[in-house]
């Protein structure tokens, strides 16, 4: 344990963001360079020492990686930040990813949070792998001997190159295949530079290319390659594609121009801020700005829009408003239903619950307003409130409402895999698809979920991938295809 009373007699302290009017002002990530370990390591130690190493850490099973909080908490409280590096990459491929964008479902279990405010689980995990990259503590693992086998990965996000480093590292040749012009997937155009500058990607990245594996940009696999290709080439494919189907608003005014989706909105921002020239690029300078869904693609519409100088913006939700704490239908160690406040929102922006949008209207083929109700929600759905319309004003509204599954590419076609009730690729026990040889990790399979999601299941279709190739084994799995979130 670590500080035997530090959670009694410590208060929880997060790390704190640059100013408002600082970071508004930039793309650089929200909280201080060079990382939080170096700027707060004091609190970090403090923070660390409020971890009780329960008997029965509950913090394992609100994550799916299975993270050992407990044992790289005592070790940064003892000041021995090398071996919790380790013990940090010993279930988890990637901390400096999760570290800055998951939200923490570790931090919702933790048994500190039944009584007091749970421990930082997210900040001490960042610290830990920043200050090992500022140490080079990070190198390069390649394999000892190679194998004669040889795998085929679609998609670079976080499964993907979590299937790719966990096989290269047991000797495979691996190729990661992704369409965009660098590796990264969602990672790299998704997730705003303010979330995670994309120097974390790039390092881990060359990380991977010095173990040995093989990235293969720009091809748009299905057509470049067909399935027929891969499968006459490599001994196993793994699908890795996400669930980029995104969820659509067929309402008048559909058409009209200044309505986009979120994920054409944000790839050409993060373009933009990191230097590129976009030509046509969709921007939220001086525009009245309506982001239609509350999740996390919202707040990062959000977030982008304030930093290119929206005049307003407004991000509407169906849902009603949560409340400020925990709710009761949410008990200890779910995943609780509360009002959660990114970065973004502090920085400005109004926030509308229960309505539903009606019509978008326009003038000369340009949406100008959009009309909506307010909802009531009801056993059968979500009810209008009579009386309620009412107009807002938009020179660009983004639909940032979720995905349903994988495209419908080509491969997906000439693979002839299967595809369940709800278009995602149907999978056995082993996350193998009805075609066999062919395999499926993270959202393509599970459905949209979170970053500890895909990688997990990353890690454990490595383990499925070497077992079918080597009959053996030999990698960990720390999810099957069935498993859920916590739930009590």
């Amino acid at each position: 344990m670590a500080d035997p009373r530090g959670f009694l007699k410590t208060p929880r302290q997060g790390a704190t963001p640059r100013p408002v009017e600082e970071r508004l002002r930039d793309w650089n990530e929200v909280y201080p360079a060079p990382g939080i370990g170096r700027t707060l390591l004091p609190i970090i130690v403090e923070q660390a020492g409020r971890c009780m190493d329960c008997g029965i850490p509950f913090c394992h099973h609100g994550c799916p990686l299975g993270n050992l909080i407990p044992e790289w908490n005592d070790l940064v409280w003892r000041d021995d930040w090398k071996v919790a590096a380790e013990r940090l990459h010993a279930t988890n491929n990637f901390p400096e990813f999760t570290g800055r964008l998951c939200p923490a479902p570790c931090e919702a279990a933790c048994v500190v949070a039944i009584a007091d405010d749970a421990v930082t689980i997210k900040n001490v995990e960042v610290s830990i792998i920043d200050r090992a990259f500022d140490e080079g503590w990070v190198a390069p693992l390649p394999p000892e001997r190679l194998t004669d086998r040889t795998v085929a990965v679609i998609g670079s996000g976080p499964a993907g190159l979590a299937v790719a480093q966990q096989l290269t590292r047991a000797g495979h040749t691996v190729a990661v295949y992704e369409r965009a012009d660098r590796a990264g997937g969602l990672l790299r155009y998704g997730i705003p530079e303010f979330k995670m500058e994309k120097r974390h990607l790039d390092r881990r990245l060359d990380q991977m290319r010095a173990e040995g594996t093989i990235f293969r940009t720009g091809v748009e696999v299905g057509v470049a390659v067909t399935g027929k290709d891969l499968r006459s080439r490599y001994d196993a494919v793994v699908l890795a594609v996400g669930a980029t189907d995104w969820r659509d608003l067929p309402i008048p005014g559909r058409e009209l121009d200044g309505v986009h989706q979120a994920m054409e909105y944000l790839p050409q921002a993060n373009r933009s801020s990191l230097g590129e020239t976009v030509p046509g690029q969709i921007t939220a300078e001086g525009k009245h700005v309506i982001i239609i869904g509350g999740g996390d693609t919202g707040a990062d519409c959000l977030g982008t829009a304030h930093r290119q100088g929206a005049a307003s913006v407004t991000q509407l939700e169906i849902m009603p408003e949560p409340p400020g704490t925990r709710h009761t239908s949410t008990p200890w160690p779910m995943w609780p239903l509360m009002l959660r406040t990114s970065s973004a929102h502090e920085e400005g922006g109004d926030r509308v619950y229960a309505v539903s949008t009606l019509e978008f209207t326009g003038d000369d083929g340009k949406v100008t307003a959009l009309r909506l109700v307010e909802v009531e929600r009801t056993p059968s759905g979500f009810e209008p409130v009579p009386g309620s319309e009412r107009d807002l004003p938009a020179d660009l509204v983004l639909l940032a409402m979720g995905f349903v599954g994988p495209e419908k590419s080509a491969l997906i076609e000439q693979l002839g895999v299967e595809l369940d009730a709800r278009g995602t690729i149907v999978r056995d026990g082993s996350f193998e698809t009805t075609i066999p040889g062919v395999f499926v990790a993270g959202d393509a399979g599970r459905g949209q979920s979170l970053i500890v999601w895909a990688i997990a299941e990353g890690r454990s279709v490595a383990a499925a991938v070497d077992r079918k190739l080597t009959g053996v084994d030999r990698l960990p799995s720390p999810v099957s295809p069935t498993d859920r979130p916590l739930a009590v």
